[in-house]
């Protein structure tokens, strides 16, 4: 009697036991991180079209061997390399005050569908913000908002990290187009 009472507690110790370690504990729960910084800035791209010379802020600086530098390449501008140091705003007026310029490149990377692939960096000279934040990404054109990785910066963006979401806001054709970029840092030091 008294071993079949010492098995019975011993097994109902182990039901409990083995019950307790299927519940989640706190640590294991998946942290919903929030932001420790969100901005939205406007970044206006004016192509260079062969004649526009004085208020281009990009221009084709490869092409494949069918096109040429002044004109972007067939239907979905596969091959052109294009470099920009466009204003970036507060506001999605062109003529704003800019608060930085957004220096780098696009890549247009597939023949099949309208995308690029981006590398720059948004650099600072205003009051509001010193320093600059880097970015690199695909850049599914035809989606209505896409993400791309915010992998670094300098001054008061030191370190950062996080999401950029682009929004096209404005499209003019092959010669203008304004993003809206919201940015949202997870690490900032």
């Amino acid at each position: 009697m008294a071993t079949m009472r010492l098995v019975s507690f011993v097994f109902l110790l182990l039901l409990v036991s083995i019950g307790s370690s299927a519940t989640p504990t706190t640590r294991w729960r998946k942290r919903v991180r929030e932001p420790c910084k969100k901005l939205v800035f406007y970044f206006h791209d004016i192509v260079y079209n062969g004649h526009n010379s004085k208020n281009a802020t990009a221009a084709i600086i490869g092409a494949p061997t069918w096109a040429n530098k002044t004109i972007l390449a067939g239907q979905n501008h596969f091959g052109d390399l294009v470099v920009f140091d466009d204003p970036i705003t507060l506001d999605n007026n062109l003529h704003s005050p800019p608060v930085g310029r957004a220096q780098g490149f696009y890549i247009y990377d597939k023949k099949e569908i309208f995308t690029a692939w981006l590398g720059f960096s948004f650099v600072f000279n205003s009051t509001l913000h010193k320093g600059s934040i880097n970015f690199a990404g695909a850049d599914p054109l035809m989606n209505k908002t896409r993400d791309i990785s915010v992998i670094g910066g300098t001054g008061d963006f030191f370190m950062a990290r996080g999401v950029a979401t682009l929004r096209t806001d404005a499209f003019e054709g092959e010669v203008y187009f304004r993003l809206r970029v919201d940015i949202n840092l997870y690490e900032c030091w």
